[in-house]
């Protein structure tokens, strides 16, 4: 399986610096398979409708060359090649790109997909809304239940994948917040989402304050979220040989994932 990584979306959150919108792109048997998709073309169009007054404290660009399906095209396959999109979860920033694939498969946790659906009050307003804008796609396969184990994380394989592609729970920033683990050969790569906003979380070390706020100012279960940040900085340190963790925003991390160096 190649693996390709993307940044579908730069943000400059004020006193934070630059941050990222991290895509996988994954080559399979099956076709192309997106893990989250960043900003969409609907929100490079029209980011007031879509994304609301949240534009003001992400500042993305929203440059249409980030989008992933620029970037799907930029590669020479077509929007139809890509026949899978698995989602960490379902929040703007994530799940834009979701109406630029409409006969793609979608992956997402059971949970994650009600609360983006029907949950009330001003915080699923924001972080939703261009999912409850959307035309959703006529394919949407939701997990309920994760009977496997991933290195002591509840986990199920996904549909279609065999034992290549898993959804490893990572409760907290949502309550049905997914990890995407991915086998590169003898290893993994797990693609945390939201689980973490920077690399001092797992590598140790400090973290920014304004990140630190961040990461738990949008945690739906704050509590929760940092037990999960907790075991993952564990799990880093008993494989960090065998498993890379990337999360949806360092752009460090991404930077060194897609192999163009620290910008």
């Amino acid at each position: 399986m190649k693996i390709h990584h993307l940044n579908c979306g730069t943000m400059h959150p004020i006193a934070t610096g630059r941050m990222v919108c991290h895509v996988l792109l994954l080559e399979t048997d099956r076709g192309l398979a997106l893990v989250d998709t960043g900003f969409g073309v609907r929100d490079v169009e029209s980011p007031a409708e879509r994304i609301g007054p949240l534009t003001r404290v992400i500042r993305p660009e929203f440059d249409y060359h980030e989008t992933a399906l620029a970037q799907v095209e930029a590669l020479d396959f077509d929007r139809a090649d890509v026949t899978d999109i698995v989602m960490t979860h379902l929040d703007s920033d994530h799940a834009g790109g979701i109406d630029d694939f409409p006969s793609a498969r979608l992956h997402v946790s059971a949970r994650e997909l009600a609360d983006a659906d029907a949950e009330s009050g001003p915080s699923p307003a924001v972080r939703y809304r261009p999912w409850r804008q959307s035309t959703h796609p006529d394919d949407v396969h939701s997990y309920d239940t994760t009977p496997d184990d991933w290195f002591g994380f509840a986990a199920t394989s996904l549909v279609g994948f065999g034992d290549d592609v898993a959804f490893v729970a990572l409760p907290g920033h949502t309550a049905g917040h997914m990890g995407v683990a991915v086998r590169r050969g003898d290893g993994w790569l797990l693609h945390c989402g939201d689980a973490f906003y920077h690399r001092s979380v797992v590598r140790g070390g400090s973290i920014p304050l304004t990140l630190a706020f961040s990461q738990f100012a949008s945690a739906r279960k704050p509590r929760l979220a940092g037990t999960t940040r907790n075991r993952l900085a564990d799990l880093h340190e008993r494989t960090s040989e065998s498993i890379e963790l990337v999360c949806a925003h360092d752009a460090t991390l991404y930077d060194e994932s897609a192999g163009i160096g620290h910008l």
